[in-house]
């Protein structure tokens, strides 16, 4: 292997370790060292590393059949999409390979659904400042981090950002030519931020009201992240689009972007397409994930080892207020706030075996593997423990 391990790849990532495999909720590197993973290559693995009866599943399709166009009909893609439905709430699903992918196609169907009631509309979109939808350029143009954008304009226009958790600031952005209000039900890489139960529902009503589509990015804190299969079901509200992606596949490459039918009966064949997403291994994939979430109560079993956590966390909290300023999320969507630069907290882990990530610009962000057991909790608390106490 290289030495200079980037010199054939571009640098866009500042990685640091050569992993090898994985067991449970550890991931092993080149020289043997285990880390206890609370990243689950950020919030995908949700069912860890290594799992028997999900890599069977893969198996068997791969000895089936791996692709074909989507001109036809596949059965794993046929009960995936009925799988997605019955939890979701939505009517109808298209499958992607990504999350971004899946912000795209939700950006498009809103503009469809606009166009068709008025030719004429501009199909504005209204973002919040400090989301994250991805890096594709329609993803980009609605992530409310200017440093993100800047480099890369200019991008699709009709894009105006709003104030999260702000329900006022959304309103003042609304005209006769908004076709959508999206946001992330908790912000992820802003913060750790989840939405008050006045702002989604407020906005919720708002839409209704004008008749505009409210999209909700479930990307990294749905499929049980917080303890209900998806984030908006703790408001009692839905959205009339929504999009997934991350634990959906538990690690192959699948997202999608879901819709009520009033919605999604606006796209048409020719409006949109993609050669490899909702293949037949990818459906395979999401319908494999569903039947062990189902059988092992992963999403009950998130609303019990995460109560757990925070607890634990809070602790920290008071044992250390001059370090930790805050603990929030939900579910195993948690960001600790620090006034250090976590970047600090996260290489002290790493060289402890605790793989942790960054969100924002003070945050420890922890987006563990949705089979992670209060004895693991336990090991990352002290370790965690440790750092403070050496800060």
């Amino acid at each position: 292997m290289d030495k200079d391990l980037d010199l054939h790849l571009i640098h866009t990532y500042n990685r640091s370790v050569v992993f090898d495999h994985g067991e449970g909720v550890y991931l092993v590197d080149t020289n043997g060292k285990k880390y206890l993973d609370m990243g689950a290559g950020i919030a995908v693995s949700a069912l860890g590393y290594s799992d028997e009866e999900y890599k069977q599943g893969l198996k068997d399709q791969i000895d089936k059949l791996i692709h074909v166009s989507n001109l036809y009909y596949t059965e794993p893609v046929i009960r995936a999409a009925e799988y997605l439905s019955k939890v979701s709430g939505m009517d109808r699903v298209f499958f992607t390979n990504s999350g971004t992918e899946a912000i795209e196609g939700a950006l498009k169907l809103a503009r469809k659904y606009a166009y068709l009631k008025n030719p004429d509309s501009r199909g504005e979109i209204i973002a919040m400042n400090q989301s994250f939808h991805g890096r594709s350029m329609g993803a980009l143009s609605v992530t409310g981090t200017e440093h993100y954008r800047t480099p890369f304009e200019p991008l699709i226009g009709g894009v105006s950002f709003a104030t999260y958790n702000d329900l006022e600031s959304v309103r003042e952005k609304v005209t006769d030519d908004t076709c959508a209000i999206l946001l992330e039900t908790v912000q992820g890489e802003g913060g750790i931020y989840p939405a008050t139960e006045e702002f989604i529902k407020g906005i919720r009503e708002l839409c209704d009201e004008k008749d505009i589509a409210l999209i909700l990015d479930e990307i990294q804190c749905g499929m049980g992240r917080t303890g209900t299969y998806f984030a908006y079901e703790h408001y009692g509200v839905k959205p009339d689009i929504m999009t997934s992606a991350k634990a959906l596949g538990c690690g192959m490459p699948v997202g999608a972007f879901a819709a009520v039918e009033k919605f999604a009966e606006a796209m048409v064949p020719g409006d949109h397409g993609t050669t490899y997403g909702g293949n037949p291994l990818a459906g395979a994939a999401v319908c494999k994930v569903f039947e062990i979430f189902e059988k092992k109560k992963i999403v009950e079993h998130v609303s019990e080892i995460s109560a757990y956590f925070f607890d634990g966390l809070n602790r920290l909290k008071e044992k250390y207020p001059e370090q930790i300023t805050a603990v929030r999320g939900k579910g195993l969507l948690i960001g600790v706030e620090v006034k250090n630069p976590p970047a600090d907290y996260v290489k002290k882990a790493m060289e402890k075996g605790l793989i942790l990530l960054t969100a924002g610009q003070n945050v420890i962000r922890m987006t563990p593997p949705l089979v992670m057991e209060k004895e693991q909790i336990d090991i990352c608390l002290s370790i965690l423990d440790e750092i403070f106490h050496s800060k």
